[in-house]
């Protein structure tokens, strides 16, 4: 049962291109189904989330961040009234567009390509769903619902908004120039996608032995339950159940925020009183953590940034990863036929047009924003033996 205020598949304001409704599916099903099945989706198993794809099997990927936000965002999402499928359908899409070797990889892209309009792994992830991916013979991209599309542009530059108002007036760029909101179920999306990512990267750090329990005492939003796991389970202060201990703390962590979520979120939709998804977009942001939890939580950021993020060991790894990415955009740019056949095609379709140089800039960028871990590594020690990457780091292109 969907509330009033829920995005309703039969009301959606639909697809680019036109198609006849899916047989047994809604609109929102079907947005999802496509993702699942996209080649995006399937790459995601190999690109970093925090720890290189390399540094350890149980690590997570862009992958199983992905279906964590998406099993977060379904909880909530039903006990909100809220459309589960349309919030499962942003979550699996919403990390499409994410470089390799993570912010890392986004990071150097985005110095690569300062002077041909940057690059933002959000504007990415909706440049996979409605041009990149190659699957149907009617239209490029996957066509997805509006109401999918604007939950995956979750942040965009006030130029790119304008960009993509023109070629799409009143679409999924509209709100950033007018400031206006998203669907609650994009809202909601945000969120699980924070939930997750601050959950599993304690997860990951201790495992890695970046960070440790100890550290994490400082820490309130996971102390907290650490003191009320070890005050159920004594027996967890055992130096061999400390997997446990860590475990159980999580998953009381994770609890403690959704219901935080579902009890502000309600309280602040009692008193907005929405009748509709249109509505929604008229308000201030409703999918909310009440004060206490959103302070908490904020703490928790700030440690994982200094602790973890900007551990010296991830910093090694990661700024290896930048110099990589950066290399082989400078390789691609002087040698273009090195790429894949069909983006050396894009590529030579645009000389002499006007603006040929920004858009060959972005073939580059969209060819190695979809590469993995592991293919981007091949690619760096393919192009160095050949010795393609000492050629064009004296090239007439130069270092970005």
């Amino acid at each position: 049962m969907l509330a009033a205020y829920a995005c309703d598949p039969a009301h959606s304001r639909g697809r680019r291109f036109a198609q006849a409704p899916a047989l047994g599916r809604t609109e929102y099903q079907r947005d999802r189904d496509r993702i699942v099945h996209c080649s995006a989706f399937r790459r995601l198993v190999y690109k970093t989330q925090v720890f290189l794809n390399h540094e350890g099997d149980l690590f997570r990927t862009r992958l199983t961040h992905s279906l964590e936000v998406a099993q977060l965002g379904r909880s909530m999402a039903r006990s909100l009234g809220l459309n589960e499928d349309l919030v499962e359908a942003i979550a699996l899409a919403h990390d499409l567009g994410h470089t390799p070797f993570g912010h890392a990889g986004q990071d150097a892209l985005n110095e690569c390509m300062a002077p041909f309009g940057g690059f933002e792994h959000n504007l990415q992830s909706l440049r996979v769903v409605d041009q990149l991916e190659e699957r149907y013979p009617q239209f490029d991209g996957l066509n997805l619902t509006f109401e999918t599309r604007e939950g995956v542009l979750k942040h965009c530059s006030r130029i790119h908004a304008e960009e993509i108002e023109a070629g799409e007036p009143d679409g999924v760029g509209h709100r950033f120039l007018r400031g206006t909101q998203p669907s609650l179920e994009a809202q909601l999306c945000n969120l699980a996608d924070e939930i997750a990512y601050n959950a599993h990267d304690i997860d990951d750090g201790v495992r890695s032995g970046l960070i440790t329990l100890d550290q994490l005492q400082q820490v309130a939003l996971f102390d907290d339950f650490r003191r009320q796991s070890l005050a159920e389970f004594a027996h967890l202060q055992d130096q061999a159940a400390g997997r446990r201990l860590l475990y159980e703390s999580i998953r009381r962590m994770l609890g403690a925020q959704v219901h935080d979520v579902i009890a502000a979120t309600s309280r602040a939709l009692r008193q907005a009183a929405p009748h509709s998804a249109d509505e929604v977009r008229q308000m201030p942001a409703l999918v909310q953590f009440g004060e206490e939890m959103g302070t908490k939580s904020l703490v928790l950021k700030h440690f994982l940034l200094h602790q973890l993020y900007r551990h010296p060991r991830v910093l090694q790894t990661t700024g290896q990863a930048r110099e990589m990415l950066r290399a082989l955009f400078n390789a691609y740019r002087a040698h273009p036929q090195e790429m894949q056949p069909r983006f050396v095609a894009r590529f030579y379709a645009l000389q002499g047009v006007s603006d040929g140089a920004e858009g060959a800039a972005r073939v580059i960028a969209d060819y190695i924003a979809g590469m993995t871990d592991r293919f981007a590594t091949r690619e760096h020690e393919r192009l160095m033996k050949s010795d393609l990457l000492v050629e064009s780091s004296s090239s007439v292109f130069g270092a970005p």
